[in-house]
């Protein structure tokens, strides 16, 4: 009998309360703000800063966004950074498990996004969602066609997605997206793509508390992946809106 106890010791802490408790995400710890991206006539470009928040302390600047993803396609990430680097790990199984089949085919832009927007589904649906939302991009070119085809498309942490010629994620998709509905082109040249990107980031730097001033720009083609170096762009602060924000508020 005294044989047993430690047994049905081990049962009754295996199914208490406590033990059975699943843990949730609540709230995101360290995270990164907007990401901008737009389609131009040799491929897509993709823009995001380097903070990352703890809080609504900036308190780390030197976090990259944006990483390759195999062959033909480049991810952008905002939201909790360390789901950001979960998500990475799925990836690196998938296109891992895709060159083993050494099948001569790999797997596209739109089929990494749908492959996200399943996974943020499901996390959704158990309600331990991941906390970011992903701009994908890419290039590939289709089997017997001659042209390579550009995509760009955006997921959100509870699976709803969409492609389009540009996509903006957090601030971005209110302060970004109207200048990109305005001067957006189809046959944007390269400079032309990365001036209307500098101009989107520098709003946001702006407007947003949690942008930083060191971004990275990152262009996909047909011939691979590119992300530029950090750097920063030239700012003015000496509008009267920023002298004097309250002016003409009411109350003041």
């Amino acid at each position: 009998m005294n044989s047993m106890e430690p047994n049905q010791a081990k049962l009754s802490l295996l199914y208490s309360p406590e033990a059975s408790q699943s843990q949730r995400t609540l709230n995101p710890y360290v995270t990164g703000t907007s990401v901008v991206a737009l389609k131009y006539k040799d491929g897509v470009l993709m823009a995001a800063d380097m903070g990352g928040s703890y809080g609504s302390t900036l308190r780390y600047k030197s976090i990259e966004r944006m990483k390759p993803i195999g062959k033909h396609s480049l991810i952008g990430a905002s939201g909790e950074i360390s789901d950001f680097q979960e998500v990475l790990r799925y990836l690196d199984e998938v296109t891992l498990q895709d060159s083993m089949c050494d099948d001569g085919n790999s797997l596209g832009p739109k089929e990494i996004h749908n492959y996200l927007s399943c996974v943020m589904y499901n996390r959704r649906n158990k309600f331990n969602p991941l906390w970011n939302s992903f701009v994908l991009a890419g290039v590939k070119k289709k089997p017997g066609v001659d042209k390579s085809e550009t995509y760009l498309g955006l997921v959100n942490m509870i699976g709803v997605n969409f492609e389009d010629d540009h996509v903006a994620t957090g601030f971005g998709n209110h302060l970004a997206r109207p200048i990109l509905r305005d001067e957006w082109r189809e046959d944007l040249s390269f400079e032309e793509g990365v001036r209307l990107l500098e101009k989107c980031m520098r709003v946001l730097l702006y407007r947003d508390r949690s942008a930083v001033n060191k971004l990275q720009i990152a262009n996909i083609t047909e011939k691979g992946v590119t992300i530029s170096q950090p750097y920063s762009l030239k700012t003015f602060w000496g509008f009267s809106a920023f002298q004097n924000p309250t002016a003409g508020a009411q109350g003041s």
